[in-house]
């Protein structure tokens, strides 16, 4: 993998950067066949066209008077009453199965709509009454890229994502944690941060964005979760944005070290890993990743079968991404590929080939 060989300065070329508002691709019959399969189709009781009926909006401000880029929706009273009642069954949905039992105490506190980025998320900020705690989730539009970005979030990484579509609406929960950004900017030179630990994580994230091709991992579209562990913490980077599923064309725009936005943190690494130390934590990270395919092998090859046909990315991209990554690995068989979805395949065929003989191999000195 490049990370070792990269360079001190990171310039980010205007064809280095990803699209300014990505293509939306619509679910297909097949995809929604596979989402009612695996539980994630259900009936939403509450659409996004519903919280588009917006009858004006006030900025948010955080709580140092900064804008945020969010707005505060606000909705005429004879249709607030269902948007209310309907969001909460949501919530009961994402936390408790559809159990509206618990929700007598709950209240929806605020709604927040986002004009920036290609998602236009609605962002709900549900509020315990009795004890003024508060959680959130989000509702978006399905865009196909999307959902298979979640469903290989689900799979091959070591966190677990609860959403849910219907039709045109896509429900996510929230992913708590540090934005990058601000941990950059707050936290990172801390005299509590353990930058090793941490520079591990961020050489292991890389690795996992690349092998199942998630772009755009700039700083505000992952956080870190800490955890305190003995006599310190341990750190987990997770991606929070999943618009960019093997949509652009450029190979290093499915690197999170290349964008400028990391800068710091590929600095970090360099400063604190060497050559020996990235190459172990590559392995460790394919590894766990090889193992994560084994167990979910069928349901892996019935979401490849359905996206190898799906068009999530315009032809010029597919044919850009396949030649770089033909270059990249010196393999031929990416050449072959006629979609995105048979790209994200072949990648990880390619990357784990070695990882997957090795587990293998295990699995049988086990059952021997």
């Amino acid at each position: 993998m490049s990370f070792i060989h990269l360079p001190n300065n990171i310039t980010e070329t205007k064809s280095d950067a990803p699209s300014k508002k990505k293509l939306f691709y619509p679910i297909n019959p097949a995809l929604r066949t596979y989402l009612k399969h695996h539980g994630r189709e259900v009936t939403l009781p509450v659409t996004y066209e519903d919280l588009a009926r917006i009858t004006y909006s006030v900025p948010l401000k955080d709580k140092n008077g900064k804008d945020t880029f969010w707005e505060t929706a606000m909705y005429d009273m004879r249709e607030w009453e269902y948007i209310r009642d309907g969001l909460l069954s949501i919530y009961a949905i994402l936390k408790t199965e559809g159990d509206l039992s618990f929700s007598k105490h709950l209240d929806v506190a605020r709604i927040d709509y986002c004009a920036f980025g290609n998602s236009n998320p609605f962002r709900i900020r549900i509020v315990n009454k009795y004890n003024d705690n508060y959680d959130h989730f989000y509702i978006k539009t399905a865009d196909a890229s999307r959902v298979y970005g979640l469903e290989l979030e689900h799979i091959l990484s070591p966190n677990r994502i609860i959403y849910f579509t219907h039709y045109n609406t896509l429900v996510e929960e929230h992913i708590p944690g540090i934005p990058g950004d601000i941990f950059i900017q707050t936290y990172l030179e801390q005299p509590i941060t353990n930058k090793i630990r941490f520079a591990k994580e961020f050489v292991k994230f890389n690795e996992r964005c690349f092998v199942r091709l998630l772009g755009d991992m700039r700083s505000y579209n992952f956080v870190v979760d800490i955890t305190p562990d003995i006599e310190d913490f341990q750190y987990r980077i997770r991606a929070i944005d999943f618009d960019q599923q093997s949509y652009e064309g450029r190979k290093n725009l499915y690197l999170p070290q290349y964008f400028k936005e990391n800068y710091q943190l590929v600095q970090l690494a360099l400063n604190h890993l060497n050559k020996d130390s990235i190459e172990q934590y590559q392995t460790e990270e394919k590894t766990l990743m090889a193992f994560r395919v084994a167990a979910s092998r069928y349901r892996l090859m019935e979401l490849f079968k359905i996206m190898a046909v799906d068009r999530i990315s315009t032809d010029p991209k597919v044919e850009q991404l396949k030649n770089e990554l033909a270059n990249y690995f010196n393999s031929k068989r990416f050449l072959e590929c006629k979609s995105m979805g048979e790209i994200v395949k072949t990648n990880l065929k390619q990357t784990l080939h070695k990882n997957l003989l090795m587990v293998q191999k295990a699995k049988g000195r086990i059952t021997d």
